[in-house]
């Protein structure tokens, strides 16, 4: 009998894990390779790669088609962004459930206002909705999926409201709490969090944010972050990549020499799964099919 590969809740639970930010089945496929032991489908990611900022500007079904596309390009445990929800209570029970139906493993979901805004891209303080609505929407979740997917509650609130708000969100709940990059300033204040929220938390290495450059691993053990995600280095490191080699094009260099500095087209054509294909070719297709 084969054994089951463990799950998102059961590699948490066991340490920490480390979740690069995908927005796409390439995104996916090249972390799987890299040897990950799960994904995040970064929602800053997933808007990006629609022309979009972080926003909300996408709707639940772009966001969920996204999902979809990662899940079917590699079979790692996938936490998904689910932003606020799309709505009150009732939607984002719906939301949660239908994230679930495409294979996520667990999700995280935010107490701003919809529509949400990324914190470190816009002037603050966010705005928030109300305690009760946030943990009605907790519970609505929970109650509309299965126990051994994550629900990960996010707070954007600052200092003692964010604590009282994470506190208040295990109760209805969270089975990890999230605060984001500004909602503490400093290492003792996230593990004070956790001590008394009660729960593992979860954190975002945002690139260039005090939390990647000081959460080490021994950092992350000491405040209890079981789930580390780095949502934003592979996104900022191709575009970096495609945008100076489109400078380079545009300026009229010559494409060969543009291309000598890239992945080798042999080296791509391997990742991206060719053959692979061509041995189910093989196998499945009359011979005169593979000439």
């Amino acid at each position: 009998m084969t054994e089951s590969a463990p799950t998102l809740k059961d590699l948490t639970s066991r340490g920490l894990v480390y979740a690069p930010g995908v927005w796409d089945g390439l995104t996916a496929r090249l972390a799987d390779q890299a040897g990950f032991s799960a994904l995040c489908a970064s929602g800053f990611a997933v808007s990006a790669a629609l022309g979009l900022p972080d926003a909300e500007l996408y709707t639940m079904t772009e966001n969920l088609n996204a999902v979809r596309t990662i899940r079917e390009s590699s079979k790692l445990p996938l936490v998904a962004d689910i932003d606020t929800g799309y709505g009150n209570a009732v939607n984002a029970a719906r939301t949660a459930s239908k994230f679930v139906s495409a294979g996520v493993q667990g999700m995280f979901m935010e107490d701003q206002v919809s529509p949400k805004s990324c914190p470190i891209c816009v002037g603050e303080p966010v705005d928030l909705i109300d305690v009760a609505e946030a943990t009605g929407k907790i519970h609505a979740v929970r109650d509309s999926i299965p126990d051994d997917v994550l629900l990960i509650a996010r707070t954007d609130s600052r200092g003692d409201d964010a604590i009282r708000r994470a506190q208040a969100y295990v109760e209805a709940g969270a089975d990890m709490i999230m605060p984001v990059t500004k909602t503490f300033e400093t290492i003792e204040e996230w593990e004070r969090c956790h001590q008394e929220v009660g729960v593992p938390l979860m954190a975002t290495l945002t690139a260039s944010t005090w939390t990647e450059r000081d959460f080490t691993p021994e950092v992350l053990d000491r405040i209890g972050v079981r789930l580390a995600l780095l949502p934003t280095q592979v996104l900022m490191a191709a575009t970096g990549a495609a945008q100076e080699a489109l400078r380079r094009l545009a300026r009229g260099e010559a494409p060969a020499a543009v291309s000598a500095d890239a992945l080798s087209h042999h080296d791509f054509v391997n990742l991206i799964g060719f053959p692979e294909v061509e041995a189910k070719q093989r196998k499945y297709l009359p011979a005169e099919s593979n000439r």
